[in-house]
């Protein structure tokens, strides 16, 4: 297997590509598929206008982005375990603009 390109998708796309396949998934691939059915019951429609949303606030670096539309934080607490991955130091302000972005998604 060549791998041509490589992109950070949400779980919710990843579910909905691997889902949508013709062919007979492989054992990785049916594993993958499984945990998601169990895990991910958000809209990919909803989640792709979550990004575009996130996208508009300058600091978020897109794996910020796409761990935030897959975890959908509902506090600051929440929101903090996500990004504290990346090492960016976040206003309050900020970090409350999130999450008025992932609330109004959502609803």
């Amino acid at each position: 297997m060549n791998i041509i390109t490589e992109e950070i998708i949400p779980d919710a796309e990843a579910k909905k590509i691997l889902e949508s396949r013709k062919v007979e998934p492989k054992y990785e691939q049916k594993n993958a598929i499984e945990i998601l059915k169990k895990f991910v019951d958000t809209d990919p429609e909803k989640v792709k206008k979550l990004i575009e949303e996130l996208k508009t606030i300058e600091r978020l670096r897109e794996k910020q982005i796409v761990a935030v539309a897959n975890f959908l934080p509902e506090d600051k607490d929440d929101l903090r375990a996500i990004l504290h991955k990346e090492y960016t130091m976040f206003t309050p302000e900020e970090l409350d603009k999130i999450l008025e972005v992932v609330k109004k998604a959502v609803v």
